[in-house]
Order: C-alpha cells, then structure tokens, then sequence
C-alpha cells in the first residue's frame, strides 16, 4: 500500500487532499470511453448508499473511473485542514456539493498560541462555494476560522438554499453579520454559534428574522455576550414549532427562560442561560414601582416548567451563573436526560450529589471540579450508562492539591465501565489510578489526562506516571486519541510506539525525556494523523526521525520545544510537497519557538502574515 493510500483511509480526511498522483494527472472532464458509461451508471447508483468519508476515500482510488464518478455522487465535504487544499481545486472536482465542513486554525489557538492574525480566513472558500455551489448549498460547518461580516452577507444573498450553519470556534463576525443572514435566510433551519468570539455591534439580530412562522429548529447562541431583544426572542420561539435545540446566553433569567420553555414544549437540547434571577432595573423613575420577586413562587413556576418538557428534553446544559436555590427545579427532568453540561457551573459537592442522583440513564456528562473527588463518586455510584466525562478545572492552577484528584478518577473506573472518552483536569495523580482506568474501561477511545503542573510525577509513589500510560495503550485496543502529562520519561512513549497502533491523535504538554521518546512514537503509530506538542524537550534529530512519516499525517505541531531553524529548514529539503511553517517571535534567531507543519496539494498558502516564514 502507497503513502497516498494510507491517507485516504483516514476517516477525518477529505479525497481532495487524499487522491494519488496518478488519478489526480487526469483531466476531471474526460469523458469516459463509451464502453465504461452503462458501468459508471451502475456505479454511480452504488456510490449513492456510500456514505462514510474513509470508505469513500477508498472508493476513489480504485481506478480513474471509480475516482471520477465518487467526485461526482459525494454530497458531503470534509476538509481537515483549509491550506491542505486550495478552495478552486475542490470545488472543481466536487461539483455536487450539498454541506460542507472545513477546519482552520490548529487546536492549540484555543490556547492562546497562536498569534492573532494568523490565518485562516473564510473569505477566499466563500467565494468559490457561492459560484460553485450557487443551487446546491444547504449545510456549512465552520471549525477555528477567521469568517466576517462581509462572509456571512455574502452566504445570505447568494445561497438561495442555505439552510444550515454551525460556527465553532470561529471569530471576527459580530451581530451586524448575524442579522443579515437571519434576514435574508428565509429557509433557515439551524443557526449554531458554538463558543465563539461575536463581536457587539449593537445591532439587534433577534429581531431580524423575518415575520410569520420560521423553519428553525436549532438556535444556539450560549456564546454571544451582548444583550439580546428578550421580547423578540420570545417572539421568534413562539414563531418557531419545529424548534428542537435552543442554547441561550447568560442575559437570559430563569423568568424569561420559564417563558420560553412554555412557548417552545417540544424541545429535546435546552441550554439555560443564566440560571439567576434577573438584575435589578438600574435606573427607575421616582413613580414606577418595581415589583418585588417572590423566589418561592419563581421556583414553582420554573419547577412546573421542567416537568412539563420532562417527556421531551434529553440534553441540559448552561448555568452560567446559577443560583442553586433553583436546582431542585431541574429534578422532573433528570429521569430522561442522556446529555448534562455543568461545565459553567460552579456547584459543590452536595449540589451536584442532589441533581446527580436522578440522572440514571446520563451518557455524556462535563463539569467542574468545583464538586470534588466525592461529587464524582456519587456519579459513578450513578451513572452507569456513563459513555463520555470531562471535568474541567473552575481555576487553573499549579498548586500541590486540587478538588480532584485519583480518587475521583479511580471511583469512575469502577463504576463506569462503558465509558469511551474522558478529558480529566487534575493537579495529582498516580499511576494505580490510571492502570484502574484502563482495566475498568478497556473500551477506551479518548483518554485526555492533564496535570495542571509541569512534570508532576505520581503523587504517592514519586515514580513517573509511565506505566499508567503504557497500561491505558496496552489495555484499551480501540484507542485512538490521546493526550498525555505528567513527569514522563522515554519509557512512556516506547510503550505508546508499541501499543498505540491505532491512536491517530496524540497531545503532549510537559512531558519527555529526550529525542528518542519522539521516536518511538514516530515510528512505532501507524495510524497518527494529528500530533501536538508543546512544553517538551524533542529536538531537530526527533523531528527529522519521522520524515518518512508526514506526508501520511494531517499535521505536526511543536512550541516551545528544542528545535533550530537548520533542523527545520532539513525536514522542509527533504520533503518538497509538504509545507512548513515556522511562527516566529521578536528576538528569535536560531531557535524555533513555534513549528506548523502540514500536508498540502497546492503548496505553501499566499496569505502568511509576517510573523509566519515558509521553509
């Protein structure tokens, strides 16, 4: 099997950027001989009921009648990587378009590093799918993107079709862009804006949806921190009888969200908004009386609303500033739930302890370690259906102790024994309590453990956390992502070149020995596709270790780590197809601070800021 095989059968990766040199040598217009039609027909018809991405990427590199018709019948679009591919090049092979996602920016920009400025920008995609996709284009998810107003316009006006949008993680649009496209939408059914930075340019896009009944069935807008016209929402929900998902933002009390619930009785995902009562006017005029809150009363009343949609509501997240005063409220429906997010609420033990207990069928639940190791004992003694947990840190700090610790790791691995994934915040750890994980739950496929605290070794034994690691790769054989920390030494990472063969994604923060951990990775995972690193002491001989393995990756990022710019500069000479990127800060000569590499079919991309230098 070649290299540009082993790329397409990469799930998460697009034909665009998997396709072999020798298919992609051929015009994508030739006419097929007349002896192939009544095949490709026959073809074409089978490739319609192939909806997997992997299997469809293999289908395409069969033969060149095989590629040309799978370009023709695909209807979803997936992009890993927004520089792997220029936007003419997919859409003139793709010309059937129905949805599209495509991802930007690499992970670690949640993190602050990467500078603002970088890249990623929608503009250039939006053109070419509005001349492309004019008739066709219903569905765009937007992952780390730079997109703006004149984007978002742009869609409105020329999708007369456009139904679907989801924005994660994406910034440089704001309310202005929002209310174009609520008003020029006329079909829209989903409207996601999921944790990104929407700028205030106080502008009331609530109210821009167009009068008479709407077609929506998901509006999520938890992110947005401006104010939003509380009397149109209502409006817009009661306009809305197909609404099935609505996330409110932090602006909206428990009294308008009762409202809502009342207006909206058939939803299945509701996000709360604040979960508080709502302020106070500011300024009131001498003969206005100001009516005084009956809390009792707003209890029973938010009460009755919950049992009302107890039959219907499956997911419940928000809290964005609760009072638990009014979480007995939620009790009717906790029986039914499968999803709860309290990653917003900062609730203690016994609060979480009084919720928890009615949430016998939960499947995916994240919180803050604001309820301690015992808040998550009473969740395993619970939740046995448990199948995703992610606990996340209220302050994120160094110190020597936090609220959880292994107890709460090792109760959830004894009581949870179908969990699949799991991101878990700590300050300790130790290593029995992972190697407890991984026997408790050895369907594994996401285990994200992150110390808070550069190189912590096990807090009982002092020993490094290598055998905990080397347990979860060897015991949980369906593990495809990872992320490690912790005191780590080479051992850790022999153990995950040996076993990890089907981790395709790997984080590594404060964590190795010496180049050869690298190494072992390097060569020993068949199957990476996404690697990240910052904080560790790999080297140019590490990075050069792995040259023969790159073109099969997505991309490899490195910062804060040991690298020159000669190592570097020998990995981009040795690799002509593959870009690479070197972020640079003030004063730096020799050294690389940041390192961005990735795969691309169109080489290196014509919008680097000056702080980028392609090698």
């Amino acid at each position: 099997m070649n290299g540009d095989q082993e790329r397409s059968e990469d799930d998460d990766m697009d034909t665009t950027a998997g396709s072999n040199r020798g298919i992609r040598s051929s015009p994508p217009d030739s006419p097929p001989p007349f002896s192939d039609r009544v095949l490709e027909n026959v073809l074409e018809n089978v490739l319609h009921f192939l909806t997997s991405r992997r299997d469809r990427n293999t289908a395409s590199l069969v033969c060149k009648s095989w590629h040309r018709v799978e370009a023709l019948t695909r209807t979803d679009l997936f992009i890993g990587n927004c520089y792997a591919v220029s936007p003419n090049r997919a859409v003139d092979r793709f010309r059937h378009v129905r949805s599209v996602s495509l991802k930007g920016k690499p992970r670690f920009a949640d993190f602050n590093l990467l500078p603002p400025g970088w890249g990623a920008h929608f503009g250039p995609w939006a053109f070419a799918f509005v001349a492309a996709y004019h008739t066709s284009l219903e569905k765009l998810c937007l992952k780390r993107m730079s997109v703006t107003d004149d984007d978002l316009s742009l869609l409105a006006h020329s999708l007369p079709s456009f139904r679907e949008l989801v924005l994660v993680c994406c910034d440089g649009f704001g309310t202005s862009g929002l209310a174009v496209l609520a008003a020029k939408c006329k079909n829209l059914r989903v409207l996601d804006l999921i944790e990104d930075a929407v700028e205030d340019d106080e502008v009331d896009w609530i109210s821009c949806f167009p009068d008479g009944q709407t077609h929506l069935e998901s509006l999520i807008f938890d992110c947005v921190e401006c104010p939003i016209n509380l009397e149109a929402l209502e409006r817009l929900v009661i306009r809305s009888p197909n609404l099935r998902r609505l996330r409110l933002n932090h602006h909206v009390s428990v009294t308008h969200l009762r409202r809502l619930m009342v207006r909206a009785p058939r939803l299945t995902h509701l996000g709360t908004g604040s979960f508080n009562s709502p302020p106070p006017p500011t300024h009131a005029a001498a003969d206005v009386v100001i009516p005084i809150v009956d809390e009792d009363q707003e209890l029973d009343l938010l009460r009755s609303a919950f049992a009302a949609a107890s039959s219907s509501l499956v997911c419940l997240s928000g809290f964005h500033d609760v009072r638990p005063e009014y979480l007995p409220a939620v009790y009717p429906v906790c029986q039914n739930l499968t999803s709860l997010n309290l990653s917003y609420a900062g609730i203690g033990t016994e609060q979480l302890q009084s919720i928890i207990l009615h949430c016998h069928k939960l499947q995916n639940f994240w919180v803050l370690d604001s309820v301690r190791d015992e808040g998550l004992q009473a969740v395993a003694a619970t939740c046995k259906d448990l199948r995703e947990l992610r606990v996340f840190p209220l302050e994120a700090q160094e110190a020597s102790e936090g609220p959880v610790s292994e107890v709460g790791l090792a109760a959830i691995a004894e009581g949870c024994r179908k969990l699949r994934s799991i991101l878990y915040f700590c300050q300790c750890m130790t290593n029995a309590a992972v190697v407890a994980m991984s026997k408790g739950c050895p369907d594994l496929a996401v285990f994200r453990l992150c110390i808070m605290g550069r190189r912590r070794p096990d807090c009982v034994t002092g020993e490094p956390m290598d055998e905990g690691f080397g347990a979860i790769v060897q015991n949980c054989r369906s593990l495809s992502r990872l992320a490690v920390s912790g005191l780590l030494t080479d051992r850790a990472f022999r153990y995950i070149g040996k076993f990890g063969k089907s981790v395709r994604t790997l984080s590594v923060a404060f964590a190795g020995d010496s180049d050869a951990g690298l190494t072992y990775v390097l060569e020993g995972c068949p199957r990476l596709q996404k690697l990240e690193i910052r904080d560790s002491p790999f080297g140019d001989p590490a990075v050069l270790s792995g040259v023969a393995r790159y073109y099969n990756m997505r991309f490899l990022w490195m910062s804060s780590c040991s690298l020159s710019m000669s190592g570097c500069s020998e990995v981009a000479r040795r690799l002509p197809r593959l870009v690479v990127e070197i972020i640079r800060d003030e004063g730096e000569d020799e050294a690389v601070g940041r390192l961005y590499l990735y795969r691309s079919l169109d080489g290196p991309r014509n919008d680097t800021p000056p702080f980028v230098q392609v090698l």
